[in-house]
């Protein structure tokens, strides 16, 4: 497989990406991995990316602003503008064609807000949820660094007016949730919550969309990195993303 590094100028800042490119490529799509907060960042999401490029699927990975490599602030970044990053990198290195969408921790709600926008959502064919949060509607637009993100988040049970659950429960594709044994980060109600939306899938015809619930017994909320450590559990992931996708 090749590792092609790029650099996309998008949301006035400069984004550092990398593109797997499978060897013997076999599946028809492309897969977009999105790191968590914190001090994430693409390499967290290589290792899975490895993975499904070995399989055949182009991968693509990228540094959020104020992350990596990327430029920006941390504290200047939000919901809102992680999503336009991420629609920028799409739009530069997967413009057309189906779409496998992988979000770690924050990347969950990343997940339901490009899934949202209807240029995208029509061609997303899976999606991969690692340790996923929701996030409260009004905190869409709000800095990190802003007081009212922090007061937001704090408030008991803020996540339930989150567009993660209606878009999830209304999605038609394949999904795949996959969970650590232990979550010392994401509250429990919002795991249950996404777990139940995705779980209520129906496709067009009414019948059950495809849905997989992986638990990886020993891990912890750092699932990118617990994956990295252990080739054969992120193989094990892989391998459930892209099943039925020949």
């Amino acid at each position: 497989m090749d590792f092609v590094e790029s650099t996309v100028e998008a949301d006035g800042e400069r984004l550092s990406c990398t593109v797997v490119e499978p060897s013997a490529p076999a599946r028809p799509l492309t897969a977009l991995l999105m790191h968590g907060a914190g001090s994430g960042d693409r390499h967290r999401c290589l290792p899975l990316a490895r993975e499904l490029a070995s399989a055949g699927c182009r991968a693509v990975v990228f540094d959020f602003a104020g992350h990596g490599a990327s430029s920006g602030t941390l504290g200047e970044l939000s919901l809102a503008r992680r999503a336009r990053q991420a629609r920028a990198v799409l739009e530069r290195h997967a413009p057309a064609g189906p779409l496998l969408l992988v979000g770690f921790s924050m990347s969950g709600q990343t997940v339901a807000d490009l899934v949202r926008m209807p240029e995208l959502g029509v061609r997303t064919r899976v999606i991969g949820l690692c340790a996923p949060a929701a996030y409260a509607r009004e905190a869409g637009e709000l800095p990190f660094a802003a007081p009212e993100f922090t007061n937001t988040l704090r408030t008991e049970g803020s996540w339930r007016s989150s567009t993660a659950f209606e878009t999830f429960a209304e999605f038609g594709g394949r999904a795949v949730l996959v969970l650590p044994e232990t979550d010392g980060v994401i509250p429990a109600g919002v795991t249950h919550a996404l777990d139940a939306a995705l779980g209520s899938q129906r496709l067009a015809s009414g019948a059950p969309a495809s849905y997989a619930r992986l638990v990886l017994p020993g891990a912890d909320h750092l699932l990118g990195r617990w994956l990295g450590e252990r080739p054969e559990e992120c193989a094990r992931v892989a391998a459930a993303l892209l099943a039925g996708t020949d």
